[in-house]
């Protein structure tokens, strides 16, 4: 997912204890997702990991703001992003849960897109501009479409 590696932990080479790491998910970072819904934003998001010898957990943070396409009038329209995660692996899991992000062999952890991630499950399945927000020439347009009576065919 993420081709930058400032994104990229290698857990092999950090010692044990608790780290801090803060990074942005930008336009940029936004433009190089492949089919998402995600127009463009700008998310900071920041991570805690503790990392233990038999396992780690790590909380991650992502505040700010993303752009998606409007059900109704088709433009784009900001949604905020305000969520915070546990990701728990213990031994017995051989950190199971990040499936693909997490490299056994090289014991590395993309955290853009666990990031991407929290971000895209805060996006609800219909997004609608608030009453009166949508495109005004939209509105006409859907508005001349509505029908007032039944249909007497139907």
């Amino acid at each position: 997912m993420s081709e930058q590696s400032h994104y990229i932990i290698e857990l092999s080479k950090m010692p044990l204890g608790t780290h801090k790491f803060d990074f942005q998910l930008d336009n940029d970072f936004f433009a190089s997702l492949e089919k998402t819904e995600i127009l463009s934003g700008n998310i900071s998001a920041k991570v805690t990991l503790n990392l233990r010898e038999e396992d780690y957990q790590l909380s991650i943070a992502v505040h700010g703001t993303v752009f998606v396409v409007c059900d109704r009038c088709l433009d784009p329209m900001p949604l905020e992003i305000n969520d915070e995660q546990e990701i728990r692996s213990e031994e017995e899991e051989e950190f199971s849960i990040l499936n693909s992000q997490y490299s056994i062999a090289n014991r590395t952890l993309d955290l853009s897109w666990l990031a991407y991630e929290i971000v895209s499950i805060n996006i609800p399945l219909v997004h609608c501009h608030p009453e009166g927000g949508c495109n005004p020439q939209m509105d006409l347009l859907l508005q001349s479409h509505l029908c007032d009576e039944p249909d007497p065919e139907n």
